[in-house]
């Protein structure tokens, strides 16, 4: 008798306790973290996809005569610069990790903007049916990285607001339920901001 009693009063325990633990956010926390780690290798699944096409892109336009090799110079040291940062599930908890990183990857949009806004004073690279076909892969690109960036951001937002109110906070501290980094849409808008070129200006000679 006595056996069954602690038995019941065991399973009781155990039935407020994972009531308490829903109460306090920790459902809510196992599943943000879920969805924010979704969100996160979706947008380094774009990153690499835009990385994968610069090879490509690069020897296209090596094939261009007189190209700017300056512009071209740059897409490829700030490719390897981007792709040299090692990614890690710690990151996310990293405010200059991620900082470190969100420069490196602007710093490649904007190489590349530099490269396809010059890529229009030569009239037969923009005749080149790879080129504009690789231009077309990396703005389609670019747009599904903003996407997948705007929801990596919301999906921190929501869990960064359950880490630090009251009482969800109390959970995240018992179980190392950390804030985590975002992005800086604007900061990274200015790095990868494309310059101005003169159209008037014909392309040099050698």
């Amino acid at each position: 008798m006595f056996h069954k009693f602690l038995r019941r009063f065991s399973l009781l325990l155990c039935a407020v306790a994972l009531l308490g633990l829903s109460g306090c956010g920790y459902n809510d926390f196992q599943r943000l973290d879920e969805q924010s780690k979704a969100a996160w290798a979706e947008v380094l699944n774009q990153y690499q996809r835009r990385a994968d096409l610069i090879p490509n892109l690069v020897s296209t336009v090596k094939g261009e005569a007189n190209f700017e090799q300056e512009t071209l110079t740059k897409v490829i040291e700030a490719r390897s610069r981007a792709t040299a940062i090692q990614v890690t599930p710690e990151m996310l908890s990293d405010p200059q990790a991620m900082e470190r990183f969100q420069q490196a990857q602007g710093q490649l949009g904007s190489a590349l903007s530099r490269l396809l806004v010059v890529a229009e004073n030569y009239p037969t690279l923009k005749a080149n049916q790879a080129f504009q076909e690789l231009r077309v892969q990396l703005e389609g690109t670019e747009n599904r990285i903003t996407v997948a960036r705007n929801k990596y951001i919301d999906s921190i937002q929501q869990y960064n607001v359950l880490a630090r109110s009251f009482p969800t906070n109390l959970t995240a501290m018992v179980f190392s339920y950390k804030p985590k980094a975002s992005f800086s849409v604007a900061n990274e808008a200015e790095i990868s901001r494309p310059p101005t070129v003169d159209f008037g200006s014909p392309a040099k000679k050698p």
